[in-house]
């Protein structure tokens, strides 16, 4: 079985995001691949977010309020506050930590 992971098609519009979705699992089919519904998740990115309705197989797709792409957290509002904190956390821990390894002068 062949496997391909971490797909994360951009769109404007829910109807283009469809098409692209259902190109993707008829170019997918030939070369013998599938989509998961169960690990499929669909996330808008809106002010004002809204569930989407992008179907597979007869099954729609969950729709999400945040998820995490390559250790970034991609949040339905736009906002990434919650992401500025987590890396300003994480910076000060790294930083801390290279202050106690230094040596004294």
């Amino acid at each position: 079985m062949k496997c391909a992971d971490d797909f994360v098609p951009l769109a404007k519009e829910e109807t283009v995001l469809s098409s692209m979705t259902d190109r993707l699992i008829k170019i997918g089919r030939c070369y013998g691949m599938q989509m998961h519904v169960e690990t499929t998740k669909v996330l808008r990115i809106s002010r004002q977010p809204s569930p989407i309705q992008i179907m597979i197989d007869q099954k729609h797709l969950e729709n999400v309020e945040y998820s995490s792409y390559f250790g970034s957290m991609m949040i339905n509002n736009g906002r990434y506050t919650c992401e500025i904190k987590s890396r300003i956390t994480m910076e000060k821990a790294v930083f801390n930590n290279l202050k106690t390894l230094s040596p004294a002068n």
